[in-house]
């Protein structure tokens, strides 16, 4: 674990890099963006691999919903960035006549980023695609609950990029407590509404400012004038993909009743048609992330009753696509 020195190291390495001015070129920007875009693909093994071990993702879903848009929002950077990067009039009142007003956009200067264990690549690239394009150095705290991305993602920046401008720390709460403590220009958290709080008070102390990204309650109405097959599959898939691990996945759905009957056992057949009869064995399902967030869903299954799904594997913390009916507010699943 990183030492309160250490620490303060890396942040002041880090300003004077910045105060160089080097960041500010869009030239320099761009190529750092290729750069990192470029590293991403040279690794795609390593990283689908080391998804696989932390989550159990599948390759496609690790491609397709991590390493993929990450390249996909690299080339909206590129494309947009000379834009977004100049500056831009604005009116002048006539009593500062005879000034002109601009305004003019500036790198805020040191970015920290705190990414999730659900998509832990994809989390962690994303916000430092913005901190790169806007001229700011970085830090990324990776999740320890994902030891093995967190360790390719710190060997993949390690590679790419001097630790004075962008840079990994490992470890866990108590090394993000630590530089919660620093005084950054920006922090960006993805994550949980509990740790969100301990962001923003930290932040606050300093006058930080703060991007959350926070889970929350994501729910599908779905009305009767709908085509049910296509309803059903991209219910189906929009929950179950990385094993409904994701902040804004369908979490419950409010059927118009002439239609619930039918639509259940569209989602059932769907279930089956994704995974197959036994999905333990898909290869196209993924695990729960840890031992602590399996025995936590696990007791979900004793609300309201369970009409597809229910079985569990604790070795292996499989937790089966499961749809639960009779629920009300007041119950934990909720």
């Amino acid at each position: 674990m990183l030492t309160t020195s250490q620490v303060s190291d890396i942040l002041h390495q880090q300003k004077e890099f910045f105060a160089t001015g080097k960041t500010k070129d869009i030239a320099f920007r761009k190529t750092q963006l290729k750069k990192l875009k470029q590293a991403i693909s040279e690794s795609q093994d390593q990283i689908t691999d080391a998804l696989f071990q932390d989550l159990g993702k599948p390759k496609f879903e690790a491609i397709a919903t991590e390493i993929a848009y990450c390249g996909q929002e690299t080339d909206y950077f590129l494309k947009h960035l000379d834009r977004w990067a100049k500056n831009k009039p604005v009116k002048t009142p006539v009593n500062f006549f005879p000034a002109k007003s601009l305004i003019v956009p500036e790198p805020l200067g040191q970015v920290l980023i705190i990414s999730p264990w659900n998509y832990p690549f994809q989390l962690a690239i994303i916000p430092l695609l913005g901190a790169i394009a806007a001229g700011n150095c970085a830090i990324i705290k990776p999740s320890e609950i994902t030891p093995n991305t967190a360790k390719v993602l710190a060997n993949l920046i390690a590679e790419t990029f001097d630790p004075n401008y962008i840079t990994v720390v490992e470890g866990d709460k108590a090394v993000a407590q630590e530089l919660l403590q620093q005084k950054f220009d920006h922090i960006f958290y993805t994550g949980g509404n509990a740790v969100g709080k301990i962001v923003m008070k930290a932040a606050a102390e300093n006058l930080t400012p703060v991007t959350l990204e926070l889970g929350g309650k994501s729910p599908c109405l779905v009305e009767p004038d709908i085509n049910l097959q296509y309803a059903a599959r991209r219910i189906i898939w929009g929950k179950f993909i990385n094993a409904g691990q994701t902040c804004i996945a369908p979490d419950y759905l409010l059927v118009h009743r002439r239609i619930k009957t039918e639509l259940v056992k569209a989602l059932q057949n769907c279930l089956q048609e994704f995974y197959g009869e036994n999905p333990q064995a898909s290869p196209d399902y993924a695990r729960i992330v840890s031992e602590r967030h399996f025995n936590r869903l696990c007791e979900f299954l004793d609300n309201g009753k369970i009409i597809a799904g229910g079985e569990t594997d604790a070795e292996t913390r499989y937790l089966t696509p499961t749809l639960l009916e009779e629920i009300n507010w007041k119950d934990p699943v909720m």
